[in-house]
């Protein structure tokens, strides 16, 4: 199994970044697909997620009305659409996969897990 993430970069308060999310090995359609992010010297922490089952996607507080995770299970690939970027979003962003549609805010939740993409919010 192999998780791709891509799409990170420098960008200003303000703007926008689409992140994406290439699987394989895995029958994507059947795994609920997570990213997470950890800021230097701090723990790694929920974004956002999208169950496999086609529960309404959720969201950490911090993102919400600003993120939007989406999927397409024929590319099998998860993305993370991040508009109105602020500096206290700068941080490691990763991808993560796993069978459960439970506890999938925890990162031990999660079977796999993508190498992560900097995200950079200039102020």
């Amino acid at each position: 199994v192999q998780l791709q993430a891509y799409g990170g970069g420098l960008v200003q308060a303000g703007g926008s970044l689409r992140l994406s999310c290439a699987a394989s090995g895995l029958t994507f359609s059947s795994y609920t697909m997570g990213w997470f992010r950890q800021a230097p010297g701090k723990e790694r922490e929920f974004v956002a997620v999208f169950r496999w089952s086609g529960i309404s996607p959720s969201y950490a507080d911090s993102v919400k009305g600003r993120f939007t995770i989406s999927r397409d299970n024929a590319k099998n690939t998860v993305y993370l659409q991040m508009n109105s970027l602020k500096p206290e979003d700068t941080a490691v962003y990763y991808c993560a996969g796993t069978r459960s549609s439970w506890n999938v805010i925890v990162t031990s939740t999660y079977d796999y897990w993508g190498q992560g993409t900097q995200v950079t919010v200039s102020s």
